[in-house]
């Protein structure tokens, strides 16, 4: 059998940060993952340039059932800590815009550095671990694996949720966390594809366009975003969709309608945009068609699409366009709509919603308020981050605090 002090299940960027800080606090840490290597999901971050971190901070920039449980993990291991950390470690950081990044722009250096750090602190690392059993008696957690028995006296779960399960997320831990007496807040994915009712998607497919966008469920407007669309030949991709996803994947899941609502000329009012339209195709004094006045003004592949969801022809003279026409094709431009009918699924996801329900986590400890000993880190709760860093301060800041007072817990000898 194994003795160990503390075990982290999972060896993600929660769990590194958390067996690295528990380890720096002078405590022997076992640290568990039941893939073939640590921090898998690391190398997929940022595009393979790991945003490990943005200069902007705070509660908007998070989700969940109640976002504000992030704030005292936040307060202890924030920007400033988490820069400095990674200073220390040799990262260089490399500055876009708030979003920090690796001067390498390499996840891997930061994943290399990670592993460095915890072998330097004695962390003892067990791959293709897989947890098998668990039971809680006085002197401990005891562990059944695929590698043997384990004995602890704390534990951290940092197992992630679902998302990208090829990196280590498939929920292989939900059973054993049940069994402690935890709920989970239904899980859905987050920053994924939207996949599109409508057929006009292959025709539509490889554009790239700065839009905004407007999410409706049951016809009610919910949220807002900007930035840079994709379509796809499935549906709409991009910055903007992620962050409108996880409000419309969890309302997929309560079974209402959904849909978006595509301004792809932004930058224009109605009245200005509807100017516009009238000077092209009434000042056309080249005969030109619907089509070619639109040109330079919008996505070729796009202009075709437009019209015909206008009512109007692609080839009909431009001159030949009814007022009424142009307001239908005005409020298209404006107001494009797309019904949403299903997402790309755990396998594109980069994160999940929902999980642990933090009501029954400290959110200065990250310990369970049900089972004392027992410890939680990134996203296996029910913490998400927009797009830009905000999920991997999240697993450095509630790794950090885990480890830090699950060590405080050991030197204790339980005593809180």
């Amino acid at each position: 059998m194994i003795e160990t002090e503390i075990a982290v299940i999972g060896a993600g960027a929660a769990g590194l940060m958390a067996a690295i800080t528990a380890a720096s606090h002078g405590t022997k840490v076992l640290l568990m993952e039941h893939m073939d290597r640590v921090g898998k999901k690391i190398l997929t971050t940022g595009n393979g340039k790991c945003n490990y971190t943005n200069a902007l901070q705070g509660i908007s920039y998070y989700r969940g059932e109640d976002p504000a449980f992030i704030l005292p993990a936040l307060k202890q291991f924030g920007l400033e800590e988490t820069l400095n950390f990674f200073e220390t470690l040799g990262i260089y950081p490399k500055i876009k815009n708030g979003y920090y990044y690796p001067a390498s722009e390499q996840a891997a250096s930061v994943l290399e550095v990670l592993r460095m750090e915890a072998e330097f602190r004695r962390v003892k690392t067990i791959t293709g671990c897989e947890l098998t059993g668990l039971k809680q008696r006085k002197e401990g957690f005891f562990l059944s694996t695929s590698q043997g028995q384990i004995r602890a006296k704390v534990l951290i779960f940092a197992t992630g949720l679902l998302a990208s399960p090829k990196t280590g997320s498939d929920g292989s831990a939900f059973p054993y966390i049940k069994q402690l007496g935890h709920h989970f807040i239904d899980i859905v994915p987050a920053l994924v594809q939207l996949q599109g009712k409508q057929k006009f998607f292959k025709a539509l497919a490889g554009i790239r366009t700065e839009v905004s966008i407007d999410l409706y469920v049951e016809n009610k407007k919910q949220q807002t975003q900007s930035g840079e669309l994709q379509l796809t030949e499935y549906g709409v991709s991009g910055i903007p969709i992620f962050q409108l996803s996880r409000y419309a994947t969890r309302a997929e899941q309560n079974k209402e309608k959904v849909h978006l609502e595509i301004n792809f000329m932004p930058g224009l009012k109605e009245g200005e945009l509807k100017t516009l339209l009238e000077n092209r195709f009434r000042k056309n004094e080249r005969g030109k068609t619907s089509h070619e006045v639109l040109v330079g003004m919008l996505n070729k592949k796009l202009i075709d699409v437009l019209l015909k969801e206008a009512g109007m022809s692609p080839q009909l003279g431009a001159k030949m366009a009814t007022d009424q026409q142009l307001d239908r094709l005005c409020g298209i431009i404006r107001r494009f709509r797309v019904d949403i009918v299903g997402n790309k699924g755990f396998s594109s996801a980069q994160v999940c919603a929902g999980g642990v329900d933090t009501r029954e986590v400290w959110a200065s400890t990250m310990e369970s308020r049900l089972v004392p000993g027992v410890y939680f880190a990134g996203e296996v709760l029910d913490i998400d981050g927009t797009c830009g860093g905000y999920n991997l301060q999240w697993a450095w800041s509630s790794g950090y605090v885990a480890g830090s007072h699950a060590s405080k817990t050991v030197k204790s000898g339980g005593q809180r």
